[in-house]
């Protein structure tokens, strides 16, 4: 009994021996942080369902807000632009383009019609870091959902504003105004800098949007644009973040 004692106490010794050697010297991995998160979000988005018969390939761009908690969880607020332009859907100003593809003005001159793809995409999102950095607890597989409200339409550019067919409430007439809710899984890596500098993420995403045409009337088609779409955006993502983490003086961790 007195040996099994004896090597409880050893045993004990040495394992706070170890760790006191862990904290001297710094091999202990420092706790996670928490804190805001400013962020700039970039994306480059396939469209597929609904989207893909109106529009090509398209991109993302806007700013994020989230709270990080020691445990790694993720909350926060976050806006897209939506920028395009390719147009699939080329028959919605049929009824006021000449066989060459273009119009005339208010002077009787021809001219064309440049269409892009224009919306944004507001939403909150929820998510957590799951660690695989034996050095930094704050790295590791980010797994995001957001949810929110997804607005998009045909922009139509005239500069000079000297088409008639497209002033004022017209053009509503040709811009395919769409709207609804969208939800958005992401995966990807999540890498913050133990110095701050260097902060970002990276990864796939899917954004379903479950959405409706908000027309009274398409001049085209000579019919309201009420059907409800199902827009699908499968895309590549990336930023950059700006952490404001809460630290203590004390916490001081050499590599």
């Amino acid at each position: 009994m007195q040996r099994v004692f004896l090597l409880f106490v050893l045993i004990t010794s040495l394992s706070f021996s170890a760790r006191a050697q862990d904290e001297l010297f710094g091999t202990t991995k420092p706790p996670a942080k928490k804190g805001f998160v400013l962020g700039v979000n970039g994306n480059v988005d396939l469209p597929a369902a609904d989207m893909a018969k109106r529009f090509g390939t398209s991109y993302r761009l806007g700013p994020s807000v989230m709270y990080k908690t020691k445990s790694n969880w993720m909350f926060g607020v976050k806006g897209d632009f939506i920028l395009g332009t390719k147009i699939k859907e080329d028959s919605f100003l049929v009824n006021i383009l000449d066989d060459q593809g273009y119009t005339l003005n208010q002077d009787g001159q021809s001219e064309s019609i440049r269409a892009y793809q224009r919306g944004y995409m507001i939403g909150l999102q929820a998510g957590k870091i799951i660690n695989i950095s034996k050095k930094n607890p704050d790295n590791g597989i980010l797994l995001m959902t957001t949810a929110g409200f997804m607005q998009y339409r045909i922009n139509l550019y005239n500069k000079d504003n000297d088409i008639p067919q497209l002033r004022g409430n017209y053009e509503k007439g040709y811009d395919r105004l769409t709207n609804g809710i969208f939800l958005e899984q992401f995966v990807g890596y999540n890498f913050f800098g133990m110095d701050g500098l260097i902060n970002f993420h990276i990864g796939l995403d899917i954004a379903a949007g479950f959405t409706q045409g908000r027309r009274d009337w398409l001049f085209d088609v000579m019919r309201p644009d009420a059907g409800h779409r199902l827009d699908i955006l499968f895309g590549i993502r990336g930023g950059w973040y700006i952490p404001i983490f809460k630290r203590k003086s004390e916490d001081i961790y050499f590599q």
